[in-house]
């Protein structure tokens, strides 16, 4: 279950130079309504707090005095902190305002026990709500610098001023009785989340074969294509020529050895004749 009290900021990059410079000048008109508008806020707060303590309820009229006022001081405090340059409307009615507290209806029943020990509760978001404080001036004043100079609202002093602003006026609906749980940090709704990115340097995912085709095992060739049925068989390749036998050494020293006769032998017993004729041994 959500919580009863969201804070909501429109950001705006350009802003007026010379209503930032006078803006603490200009809502002076705004400082005293919303003082004289708080302190009878508090004192419907103490009138409710009994009527809660005895019967679990709000009166409709305390609670939506109480809550109206709320609202109020959350346009004059985005104004003051520069979340924005519209300036406020004096009253309640400011749910159409760049800055606004949306506030729920009142439950049909508050736990008494919780109103009862709520001074005590209130301590620890009472010194959140003080170091919040301190976030969203600082971030007001580096802003008030960055436009003046600049002309325009960093979006990061934005967040900054929206995440301390928005803590507070939660924190002041729990301490006014408009809620009885702790506030929340921040107001982020939940994201549809987006599906994850494949990690640097993953591999993409492998197309999906086309039908019919089975896996092939690497280096193995594909099968070729079958021929409808129907269709003339192709003629067989023609068929290689033998290769000729090759011969090692000389292509003709075979035919020469062939055709050579061998020399013929001669006989050891033989001698040369002489000058006087053969001679015998």
């Amino acid at each position: 279950m959500s919580y009863p009290v969201t804070f909501e900021a429109d950001y705006v990059e350009r802003r007026s130079r010379l209503t930032t410079f006078f803006r603490l000048i200009l809502a002076i008109p705004h400082f005293i309504v919303m003082t004289l508008y708080g302190f009878a806020a508090c004192v419907v707060v103490l009138i409710a707090w009994f009527a809660l303590l005895f019967t679990g309820r709000w009166p409709r009229g305390m609670y939506d005095f109480v809550a109206g006022f709320l609202r109020y001081s959350t346009a004059v405090n985005g104004y003051i902190y520069l979340l924005t340059d519209a300036y406020p409307p004096f009253g309640p009615d400011v749910d159409a305002y760049p800055v606004r507290l949306n506030i729920a209806p009142p439950k049909e029943e508050y736990s008494r026990l919780k109103v009862l020990f709520r001074v005590i509760l209130a301590i620890p978001p009472y010194l959140i709500t003080y170091a919040m404080q301190i976030v969203a001036q600082i971030g007001a004043l580096l802003a008030w610098f960055a436009i003046v100079v600049l002309g325009r609202q960093p979006k990061g002093l934005q967040d900054m001023i929206v995440l301390g602003l928005s803590y507070q006026q939660r924190a002041y609906a729990y301490m006014g009785l408009i809620t009885e749980d702790w506030p929340p940090f921040t107001d982020d709704a939940a994201r549809q989340v987006e599906p994850p990115a494949p990690a640097f340097g993953a591999l993409p995912s492998t197309p999906p074969a086309a039908a019919g085709a089975g896996p092939e095992a690497p280096g193995v060739p594909a099968a070729p294509p079958q021929a409808p049925p129907g269709t003339p068989a192709a003629p067989p390749p023609p068929s290689a020529p033998p290769t000729p036998e090759t011969t090692h050494g000389d292509p003709l020293g075979e035919e020469a050895e062939r055709a050579t006769p061998p020399p013929e032998r001669e006989d050891d017993d033989e001698r040369p004749p002489g000058p006087f004729g053969p001679t015998n041994p």
